[in-house]
């Protein structure tokens, strides 16, 4: 595992890798253009560490933190480090620009990372004269407790490269998956966005509430999902594994999809009435509040996740 991890961007993503790093006893340096959100990162950086700390996580929240700093300019976060995770803005040319300056700074076999959740390393890289170390590693908001990171290569980029950045991800203590080729939104996403758009037509369609689709979810879907796959799901309903189950519903399934297909606009009106909904359940200036009770049930399922991989033998 590398020593020393540069952090561009101190916003939730960036300082939620930092965590990732320095909890695994890794040095990070941690940088951004925008002073302001660089002087809040380490008193929000040490409340993430303390409810850590509070939940068994972590020993030390004291000692995590101890392992990052904030350094003024992106060569002081390079300077020595074996690997950039760039967390800024979702837009094409800024990241061009970052990493056209961090493949310039950066030392000669370090990866560079980029958190994009949607935007592929190819349209950001393909010009520098070191595009073969460069991917991207996108995580799972937040990285330090969702451990899922998916790594995606440009055409460009080094194989040994995908090999070195898996290991390091294991070493810090993620779950690494390779995309195998560039695809709009890589898999979490394209999973997630085929879930939504059947859960905004539904809505839409009058069949269920909002929030009785949230429930469907989180007390149905969600329980089984938090520790199995899809094909994992299918493989144990029914009574000889996946096949057996694709013989049984594939039909049904099909008529589905053929259903599914239209793509349905998210227009103004139908977000209002979901909108609308959301807040009667949640108003707006609880949002926050309910983050932190967010960060927190995770960390709760983390743990519990974790004590049951042990109980098991890993």
């Amino acid at each position: 595992m590398p020593e020393t991890f540069a952090v561009a961007g101190a916003g939730l993503i960036g300082r939620a890798w930092a965590i990732v790093f320095a909890r695994a006893g890794g040095r990070v340096r941690l940088w951004d253009g925008v002073p302001a959100a660089l002087d809040a990162a380490m008193p929000l950086l040490r409340a993430n560490l303390d409810d850590l700390e509070a939940q068994g996580l972590i020993n030390s929240a004291a000692e995590v933190a101890g392992r990052i700093e904030t350094v003024p300019s992106l060569g002081d976060a390079l300077r020595g480090a074996a690997w950039l995770q760039e967390c800024i803005a979702e837009q094409v040319e800024p990241k061009a620009t970052l990493f056209e300056e961090a493949d310039r700074l950066a030392e000669p076999e370090a990866i560079l990372a980029s958190s994009s959740s949607a935007i592929t390393a190819s349209r950001f890289t393909e010009a520098l004269p070191g595009r073969l170390r460069c991917l991207v590693a996108h995580p799972v908001n937040p990285p330090y407790l969702v451990p899922l990171v998916e790594l995606c290569p440009s055409p460009w980029t080094d194989p040994a490269v995908l090999t070195r950045a898996r290991a390091v991800m294991e070493g810090v203590g993620m779950v690494p998956v390779a995309v195998n080729r560039e695809v709009d939104g890589f898999v979490l996403n394209r999973l997630q966005g085929a879930l939504l758009a059947e859960a905004f037509k539904l809505v839409a369609d009058g069949v269920i509430s909002a929030d009785d689709l949230d429930k469907t979810v989180k007390d149905g879907l969600g329980l089984r999902w938090s520790f199995m796959g899809p094909f994992e799901t299918i493989d144990l309903n029914a009574p000889a594994g996946v096949a057996d189950y694709c013989a049984r519903y594939g039909p049904f399934y099909e008529r589905l999809q053929a259903e599914q297909a239209p793509v349905l606009a998210w227009d103004e009106g139908l977000v209002k009435r979901i909108e609308a909904e959301r807040r009667k359940q949640l108003p707006a200036d609880g949002l926050a509040q309910r983050q932190v009770w967010r960060d927190r049930r995770l960390m709760a399922l983390l743990l519990h996740k974790q004590q049951s991989d042990e109980d098991h033998g890993g």
